[in-house]
């Protein structure tokens, strides 16, 4: 497929971080770059967490430098979730089986396929993003209760290689940015919750400091995930989501 007009494209044989390199490289781009590491050192996912990321998996980061107030950025999280939705399923020509989880998840068959981290350096948006193409970490790798990670390969047979991922989803993400700046988060996140799992269902979400349990009820229109407690109603910011 096409790549996007005005994107700039770096695919690097090894590299820390893609996002590491997206801030380094942040303050000499004139435009949007999308970042493809083949092999990544010292990758990380959120709350500062390793991230386990075999060569044939796809790691890159996109660097954009939007012009909005922090908490309208970082809506992109959702923007970046449909565009990873779309890539796969084009690549895979079937999105059963794929669901977006709360707050920056795509999931396969309930397993974790890829996730999505963003980071605001100086001025500047990196939005990473990792898909286990050909391989998933061990369950004894991932924190306890957390959603078992799944590979493109081992649910639906389908290798895909770490550059077609990129064409794929760049190509997605071009369509979902314009929507985004053209007509604000209200379709996005129309969009997003179409394909939400675990929507109406009871879920845990962890902060910090606190645990909540609830039924999932929405996402609002700041992009928080909305919990309907035995106590109150909810509205949470960031937390780590359990099923």
């Amino acid at each position: 497929m096409a790549w996007p007009d005005g994107y700039g494209r770096r695919v690097l044989a090894e590299v820390d971080s893609t996002s590491a390199e997206g801030a380094r490289i942040a303050g000499a781009l004139a435009g949007p770059e999308w970042i493809l590491g083949l092999r990544q050192t010292a990758a990380r996912g959120r709350r500062g967490r390793p991230w386990v990321n075999p060569p044939g998996n796809f790691a890159a980061s996109l660097v954009l430098r939007p012009q909005e107030p922090p908490e309208v950025m970082a809506l992109r999280s959702f923007v970046a979730s449909l565009a990873l939705y779309d890539a796969l399923e084009a690549l895979a020509g079937d999105a059963s089986g794929l669901a977006l989880k709360w707050p920056n998840d795509v999931l396969l068959h309930g397993g974790k396929l890829a996730g999505i981290l963003l980071e605001s350096v100086a001025g500047h948006l990196v939005i990473g993003i990792g898909v286990n193409l050909i391989a998933a970490p061990g369950v004894d790798q991932v924190e306890p209760g957390a959603v078992a990670p799944v590979s493109l390969l081992a649910e639906t047979g389908k290798r895909v290689l770490p550059e077609q991922m990129l064409e794929a989803l760049a190509a997605a993400y071009a369509v979902r940015e314009v929507a985004f700046v053209t007509y604000g988060f209200g379709p996005i996140r129309e969009a997003w919750l179409s394909r939400a799992a675990r929507l109406g269902e009871e879920i845990t979400a962890r902060t910090g400091t606190q645990v909540f349990r609830g039924t999932f009820e929405t996402v609002d229109e700041s992009g928080n995930l909305v919990l309907k407690t035995s106590e109150a109603r909810r509205a949470i910011a960031a937390a780590d989501v359990f099923f």
